[in-house]
């Protein structure tokens, strides 16, 4: 239930080629939620909820921007090299 609503935004934020082991990490949060029966442990579903919620607020933000003028395209460019060089420098290069 939770898993599938997650998958799905993943795939509209378009986001787990950029951030896979992000997006890996929410689906595993997601479907921990969905194994806990309703009305138990509800400390326990709070916590999952709230770092999946967590995570989530970081994929959107990684999200691609949909652009459609020049300003929203020179932004979409910078950020696309900006995230470049995170990723080279996480590679260790």
């Amino acid at each position: 239930m939770v898993e599938d609503q997650v998958a799905e935004e993943l795939d509209n934020l378009n986001v787990t080629s950029t951030a896979p082991g992000l997006a890996a990490t929410a689906l595993k949060l997601a479907r921990a939620l969905d194994q806990i029966p309703d009305g138990d442990a509800p400390t326990s579903q709070a916590v999952v909820a709230d770092k999946l919620h967590a995570l989530m607020v970081r994929l959107r933000a990684l999200a691609p921007v949909q652009s459609e003028g020049d300003g929203v395209d020179d932004i979409t460019r910078k950020r696309e090299e900006r995230q470049a060089e995170v990723r080279r420098k996480a590679a260790g290069g």
